[in-house]
């Protein structure tokens, strides 16, 4: 049997990130850096449509800062996730927040995001 080595017992009790939900901050990075991997280019515009829990707590959860910064690349545990909108702000990256509290979303965490700049558009 093949034994797991882990770097600190704080990789065992959750993910290492700045704020205060893994699902609503640790997660929502994820998704960003996923969709800017996807997109694979600077964007000049971001949608994001929140549902269900996303949209009920996307500021007090910091899912807003999380999904921003997983865009510019960020890592779950980096210091500048609470800056990230003044930075893609600064990057001239416009982002729009659409919120759909009553919707028939698969999962109660769960945001479209619309990525585009002068090249292309994609959704996920």
């Amino acid at each position: 049997m093949q034994s797991l080595r882990f770097q600190s017992v704080f990789d065992i009790i959750g993910p290492v990130m700045i704020g205060p939900s893994s699902s609503h901050t640790a997660g929502a990075v994820r998704i960003g850096k996923i969709v800017s991997s996807i997109f694979d280019d600077t964007p000049t515009e971001v949608e994001f449509q929140l549902f269900n829990s996303f949209a009920k707590t996307y500021r007090g959860h910091g899912t807003d800062l999380a999904l921003v910064a997983g865009i510019l690349g960020m890592d779950t545990d980096d210091p500048d996730i609470p800056n990230s909108l003044e930075i893609a702000h600064k990057h001239g990256i416009n982002i729009v927040w659409t919120i759909q509290k009553d919707s028939n979303a698969p999962h109660p965490n769960t945001t479209k995001i619309t990525v585009k700049n002068a090249h292309k558009t994609i959704s996920v």
